[in-house]
């Protein structure tokens, strides 16, 4: 029995106590079994996908859908098979649409969505005074820790 099998139910607290050598070995083998969990779930996802891809296509096409859920039924098994509308907008078109309604004199409001960002690497390169003018608009929200644990090399 792994030391991760032989944790598993106990508090966190209490793993916090354990040496940093039984740390790293706890960690490498968490990260083991969810690389082995994933594999294994992608395999499944293959193979459901082999089995009923093609009939939930067929379902889709007869109901005159390209996206959308589909039912399928395979002895007792009910199936499910959704296929996600993903919807990309191409920007810079939809920049000049935009400009074309307001030119129009409309409110490109009342048609469009839109959503302003900045990335950090263009922001962290401004001028102090350029990003005084921007701050007031920024939100800095701090994501979850990530340790990562390690066999320190000797130095000698």
């Amino acid at each position: 029995m792994t030391l991760l099998e032989r944790c598993v139910g106990r508090p966190a607290s209490e793993l916090a106590e354990f040496t940093p050598e039984q740390l790293l070995e706890l960690t490498k083998q968490a990260s083991d079994a969810l690389a082995t969990a994933k594999a294994n779930a992608d395999l499944v996802d293959r193979a459901v996908d082999l089995r009923y891809g093609r009939q939930a296509a067929s379902a889709r096409l007869a109901a005159g859908k390209d996206t959308g859920t589909v039912r399928l039924t395979d002895g007792v098994v009910r199936i499910s098979v959704e296929l996600p509308k993903k919807v990309e907008w191409d920007q810079a078109r939809l920049g000049r649409i935009v400009e074309r309604i307001r030119a129009a004199g409309e409110d490109p409001a009342e048609f469009v969505e839109t959503t302003y960002r900045i990335s950090e690497t263009r922001y962290g390169a401004w001028s102090a005074a350029m990003r005084s003018s921007f701050d007031p608009a920024r939100t800095l929200k701090a994501g979850k820790q990530i340790y990562r644990l390690s066999v320190m090399e000797d130095e000698s």
